[in-house]
């Protein structure tokens, strides 16, 4: 690896450590800003479902969404920056999970709505998030075991169903949104065909410069073309205040009531495994190893951002799947541009006006833009699937049926809707919580629990990955492997096997 490392440095094309590179102000302002436009409708649309089954008032929903945004501002810079042993040092932007949507409207129905409802919500969310904070900070060989139960085959099947479980939400938003009147009217494809194929032609053609803004260059062509024809309304911003302040408690003291903390607990289960996964796509992505402390680190960061939501006004945070696509996509891994996205979100929800803006991008726009992200995020876990042998029947009956599970909320929804207790309901009514639950226990049936380090590449596969990366830089005159011929996407480097061993040692001294 010292040797790939000079290499590195010699030809001077790229860095061994991008993932720690502060960038220019310019552009962390610019490609912060842009994961804060592909992030910003999967960070609004969970207090706007939820507030809207409690029958809260259009202004506490206002509330609601700009304290989300002012905590996920706040989680995404401790899981970015880090603060001693918290936060995966990753580009990952935290925001509020979709896996709470049905319980917390179960809860919150159950609690007669409105805003009691909320304080019982907040309630389980707080107690979730400290349970959570807590269980990352087992031993290092507790911690090792538990993260056994996750080895590629159930992190790439995760991955892999969060982004066939978003693609639909994309393209509800192609389509106008569910519940608007024009849902369907083939305008709204119209412009998010438009707005895909304008970043797919800049992934395309562009230089790298440009590939790398392309999803924030696709929305802003989007939405000034559909304000040009009428269709982007910015009436909202006018009647929006300048500053709105998220204060502690705002709907009053929190209720704790043992049957929604223990469902907030399940879901936490479940937004770990999201975590897991998408800190090991990242790590994949960005070229860093991930080990056991590192996704220790991660899930605090989920733990402590979870309970300061509650705190906050807000819902359960997780690492967000949809900008780990966007990573992989524009090939920006500077974890500082996350850190520049937590800042912007932070001003967004001190800002009301500021975030109408950018409320004001039309949904057909989105949807082009957001189907793009979510595939991508789809062919991340395909590519955490790559490391696994699925030639082996076992591990191809893992997968192909976790991917059925996942399907199944939204192929039969009566099924849960009028035929399944409430409560219950609340809690399987999700393709990630079935398709991910199907991983984890049917890999426990068929492979048992996995060796420590089963995430990491043999030595000499990770060597040979690491030549062949350095081999096909710009510049190399060495000849391409036939995969990188073909177009396919370099595999990351992974460090050698006695990496996390020597991780491991440092942790129990400084523990």
């Amino acid at each position: 690896m010292a040797r790939v490392a000079a290499r590195l440095s010699e030809n001077g094309e790229r860095s061994t450590h991008p993932v720690d590179e502060v960038l220019p102000l310019p552009k962390l302002a610019l490609y912060g800003f842009q994961h804060v436009l592909a992030f910003y409708a999967g960070a609004v649309i969970v207090p706007i479902i939820v507030g809207n089954a409690l029958k809260l008032s259009p202004e506490q929903l206002v509330y609601l969404i700009n304290a989300d945004l002012f905590t996920c501002g706040i989680a995404s810079i401790i899981q970015a920056w880090g603060i001693g042993r918290i936060g995966a040092r990753l580009p990952l932007i935290q925001g509020v999970t979709f896996t709470a949507v049905s319980p917390m409207i179960a809860i919150g129905l159950g609690a007669g709505g409105g805003t009691a409802a909320l304080l019982v919500i907040y309630g389980a969310v707080i107690t979730a998030g400290i349970a959570t904070f807590a269980f990352a900070w087992l031993p290092a060989k507790a911690f090792r075991a538990v993260m056994r139960l996750f080895p590629p085959v159930v992190t790439g099947t995760v991955i892999t169903v969060l982004g066939i479980v978003l693609i639909p939400v994309g393209l509800n938003d192609a389509a106008g949104g569910l519940g608007s009147p024009d849902f369907g009217d083939p305008k709204n494809f119209a412009y998010a065909g438009g707005t895909m194929l304008f970043i797919l032609v800049l992934m395309k053609i562009g230089k790298p410069f440009l590939s790398s803004i392309s999803i924030l260059l696709g929305l802003v062509v989007g939405t000034t073309t559909a304000f040009l024809l009428g269709d982007a309304k910015f009436g909202d911003v006018s009647k929006s205040d300048w500053v709105g302040v998220s204060t502690p408690f705002h709907f009053g003291v929190p209720k704790f009531e043992w049957f929604p903390i223990v469902l907030m607990l399940i879901v936490m289960l479940i937004t770990m495994v999201e975590t897991t996964g998408d800190t090991y796509a990242v790590g994949d992505i960005v070229g860093k190893e991930v080990d056991s402390e590192t996704v220790a680190r991660a899930l605090r960061a989920d733990g402590a951002a979870t309970a300061l939501g509650g705190v906050l006004n807000s819902f359960p945070y997780v690492a967000f799947a949809e900008n780990v696509g966007l990573v992989r996509m524009t090939k920006v891994k500077s974890r500082f541009v996350v850190v520049a996205a937590g800042v912007f979100m932070i001003i967004l929800g001190l800002l009301p006006k500021a975030a109408a803006i950018v409320a004001a991008v039309p949904h057909g726009v989105l949807g082009g833009a957001a189907t793009v992200m979510f595939a991508m995020v789809a062919l991340a876990g395909i590519q955490t699937l790559a490391k696994v042998d699925l030639k082996e029947e076992k591990n191809a009956l893992i997968v192909g049926v976790s991917l059925a599970f996942a399907l199944l909320p939204a192929t039969v929804p009566v099924f849960f809707t009028k035929h399944m207790d409430a409560d219950l309901s609340s809690l399987l009514n999700s393709g990630v919580t079935l398709g991910a639950t199907a991983a984890i226990v049917l890999n426990l049936v068929f492979n048992g629990l996995a060796k420590d380090g089963a995430h990491d590449a043999p030595e000499a596969g990770a060597q040979a990955l690491a030549d062949a990366e350095v081999d096909t830089a710009p510049g190399s005159d060495v000849a391409a492997p036939e995969a990188a011929k073909a177009g396919l996407p370099a595999q990351p480097v992974a460090a050698p096997a006695g990496a996390e061993k020597a991780d491991d040692a440092q942790t129990s001294s400084a523990g």
